[in-house]
C-alpha cells in the first residue's frame, strides 16, 4: 500500500484488471489509495460519565473493550463530520477538491431522507462531482470502496473520494443498557486513483443475508413503519439489536469471509502485515483473530477510544494506522466489515 502523502501518478488501467473472479470472491487491482483522513467529534464521553445514567463502567469495558466514545454536538450532522474528515484527507494527500471526479458516502445516518448526504458534502466542499450515498451499515465503507474502485479500474474516473460517516449517538436509546454504550460518532475518508497491476484488492468478497434483517435494525422511520406519535411513544425510532445472535453471526461470518479472501489470494494469516476489522466489539475482534490464526499484535484496535462508529470504523482506523506509520509500501492489509443487513465485506489489499 502506497504512502498516501507521497503518491505519484501511476499508469492508467482498464477493466481487464477485474476479470479474474469467481461467484463469491473477486480480484480488483490497478487501484491505489492516494490519501486518508478522519475526524471524531471533540466531545469525548468516557464510561465513567455513563454511570450517571445507571451504567456500570467496568461492565462496559469487560463486555466490549470500549472505554470512551465521541459524540457530536447538537448542531452537528453527519455531513458536518464527513466534511471534516474529507478536509483532512485532501490536506494529507495535497489534493485539490477540483481533482475529485466522484463522491461516495457510506452512511446509515443521513442528514435527511433526501437529498443524499453526499450531495450536502459536495456542496460544502465546493465540488461539482457526482455524489451519492451507499447504505450497508457497518459494512458500508467496504461496499463504497469497492464501488469506487470499479469506476477507477475501468478508467471512468481518475480520483474517487470514498467516505464512511455515521452519527450513531442519535440512533440509540439511552435506556437500552446493551446498545447505548456501544456506539460513537465519527468519519473517515480516502481518495483512490489508478495504480499498478499489483495494487488494490488481490481478493475481496461482498455479501448480504436479508434473512437476518431483524437482528439489527431501526423499526420506524421508513415507509414500512413511518414515524408517528405512536411509534415515538413505543420508541421504535431507535436501533435495536439481538446482541447474542449478532455476536455469534459476526464471528462466523467474519471468519468465513476472511478465510475465503486469504485462500483466493493464496496468503497465509502469518503473511498479513496489518488487519483492520470493523471495530464493533473487542471480544469479536479477538475471537476472530484467534480462530483465523492472525498475529494479534498486527490487529489494529481503536475501539477503546471511539466505540462502534459503523461505516466510519474502517476508514477511521485506516487513517490512524497510516498516521502511526503502521502501513508501508507493498504491505498486505486485511480488511473486514460486517453489520446490519445482514451485510459484510472482506478483502486483502496490497499496494
Amino acid at each position: 500500500m502506497t504512502n498516501p502523502a507521497s503518491s505519484s501518478s501511476p499508469p492508467e488501467t482498464d477493466c481487464l484488471v477485474v476479470a479474474s473472479q469467481s461467484r463469491q470472491v473477486n480480484r480488483l487491482t490497478g487501484v491505489q489509495i492516494l490519501a486518508t483522513g478522519s475526524y471524531a467529534p471533540e466531545n469525548v464521553v468516557r464510561n465513567e460519565k455513563l454511570t450517571e445514567l445507571g451504567y456500570d463502567a467496568d461492565w462496559i469495558v469487560k463486555r466490549t473493550g470500549i472505554q470512551a466514545r465521541c459524540w457530536a454536538t447538537d448542531d452537528q450532522a453527519t455531513s458536518d463530520i464527513a466534511y471534516e474528515a474529507v478536509v483532512r484527507c485532501l490536506d494529507n494527500g495535497n489534493i485539490n477538491i477540483s481533482e475529485i471526479d466522484l463522491i461516495l458516502l457510506a452512511t446509515i445516518t443521513p442528514d435527511q431522507p433526501t437529498p443524499s448526504t453526499a450531495c450536502h458534502v459536495q456542496r460544502m466542499l465546493g465540488s461539482d462531482a457526482p455524489a451519492m450515498d451507499i447504505g450497508a451499515a457497518c459494512a458500508g465503507f467496504m461496499y463504497a470502496l469497492i464501488t469506487g474502485m470499479q469506476f477507477v479500474a475501468c478508467g471512468t474516473y481518475q480520483r474517487v473520494l470514498v467516505i464512511g460517516a455515521d452519527l450513531m449517538s442519535r440512533t440509540v436509546n439511552p435506556k437500552d443498557m446493551k446498545t447505548f454504550p456501544l456506539f460513537g460518532d465519527g468519519a473517515g475518508a480516502v481518495v483512490i486513483g489508478p495504480g499498478t497491476p499489483d495494487q488494490g484488492f488481490h481478493s475481496y468478497t461482498l455479501g448480504a443475508d436479508g434473512n437476518g434483517a431483524q437482528l439489527l435494525h431501526m423499526p420506524a422511520g421508513g415507509t414500512r413503519c413511518p414515524t408517528t406519535p405512536e411509534s415515538l411513544i413505543q420508541e421504535l425510532q431507535y436501533l435495536t439489536m439481538d446482541g447474542r445472535s449478532v455476536f455469534k453471526w459476526a464471528i462466523r461470518t467474519l471468519s468465513d469471509s476472511v478465510n475465503q479472501v486469504l485462500d483466493y489470494a493464496q496468503i497465509k494469516p502469518a503473511d498479513v502485515d496489518l488487519t483492520i476489522l470493523h471495530q464493533a466489539n473487542n471480544r469479536i475482534i479477538q475471537a476472530a483473530a484467534t480462530e483465523l490464526g492472525l498475529n494479534k499484535d498486527d490487529v489494529f484496535v481503536n475501539l477503546d477510544r471511539y466505540g462502534n462508529t459503523s461505516a466510519a470504523s474502517i476508514p477511521l482506523a485506516l487513517d490512524e494506522a497510516y498516521q502511526a506509520g503502521l502501513i508501508n509500501p507493498n504491505d498486505k492489509v486485511l480488511f473486514s466489515g460486517f453489520g446490519a443487513g445482514l451485510s459484510w465485506g472482506s478483502g486483502v489489499w496490497q499496494g
